[in-house]
């Protein structure tokens, strides 16, 4: 059974990030890359049982993906948390067998002010034994398979 480590960047998002890490229910370890931050990030992050590392100056975001103990690599920003549906994939995609593959992309849905919209899919699991990136995003990929369910991105805290 794959296990996957939730890896997020911040930086003062102590008003934002604990409901992404509630949602992240399917990941076995979650790590918080945090930029400085100088409010409260470090002590929500712990009290959601995040491991929280400094960010170096000059790292690339992506490089922070050799800290996880997992090769199956969830990428989320602090303003993103899972839907229910999402998450119910995540973990019969656990069940299963992983096969070659080097990743998945998710549907995004975006609040806005006049309510949600959908933004197309982005790869945000993936396998880093099969791929590299220096973005704090995963690179999009066109033939990543699609996970059911939605990655919600909110608006404000």
């Amino acid at each position: 059974m794959p296990k996957i480590t939730a890896l997020l960047h911040t930086a003062n998002d102590a008003a934002r990030l604990g409901r992404a890490l509630d949602s992240l229910r399917p990941c076995d370890q979650v790590l918080v890359v945090d930029h400085a931050s100088q409010d409260a990030t470090h002590k929500v992050a712990r009290q959601h049982g995040a491991h929280v590392i400094r960010a170096v100056p000059g790292v690339e975001g992506g490089a922070y993906a050799i800290d996880a103990d997992y090769d199956w690599i969830l990428c989320l920003l602090p303003s993103e948390a899972l839907s229910e549906a999402l998450e119910a994939s995540l973990l019969e995609w656990k069940q299963g067998d992983p096969d070659e593959l080097v990743g998945f992309a998710m549907n995004i849905r975006e609040e806005t002010e006049a309510g949600w919209r959908n933004l197309p899919p982005e790869t945000r699991l993936v396998n880093r034994t099969a791929i590299a990136w220096t973005s704090v995003l995963p690179p999009r990929r066109p033939a990543t398979h699609e996970l059911a369910g939605d990655l919600l991105r909110f608006r404000t805290p």
